[in-house]
């Protein structure tokens, strides 16, 4: 959030959904994010505040841990392997 400031107040409310949510599988997972990515590697691709910024983040469904994996433009992410990169 402090690098892509724009992308504040769409993070923080992703972030208060996924703290309400208990998301058991991938597919309860859609049917709150419909237009959310699930690609290799346990990943799944947000579109954020209004698709300007991309979320991408590794999912343990079993145990219901999500990692922030990256944040960024889609420019941004148009440079970076969504299935290993890592936040620095």
């Amino acid at each position: 959030m402090e690098k892509h400031a724009d992308a504040k107040g769409p993070l923080e409310a992703w972030i208060n959904d996924a703290k309400r949510n208990d998301w058991k599988n991938p597919n309860h997972l859609k049917e709150l994010y419909a237009n959310a990515s699930i690609i290799g590697n346990n990943r799944v691709v947000f579109n954020i505040g209004g698709n300007n910024h991309r979320l991408i983040t590794a999912i343990n469904f079993e145990v219901g841990i999500v990692l922030i994996k990256f944040v960024g433009t889609h420019a941004e992410y148009d440079k970076i392997d969504a299935e290993t990169v890592e936040l620095s």
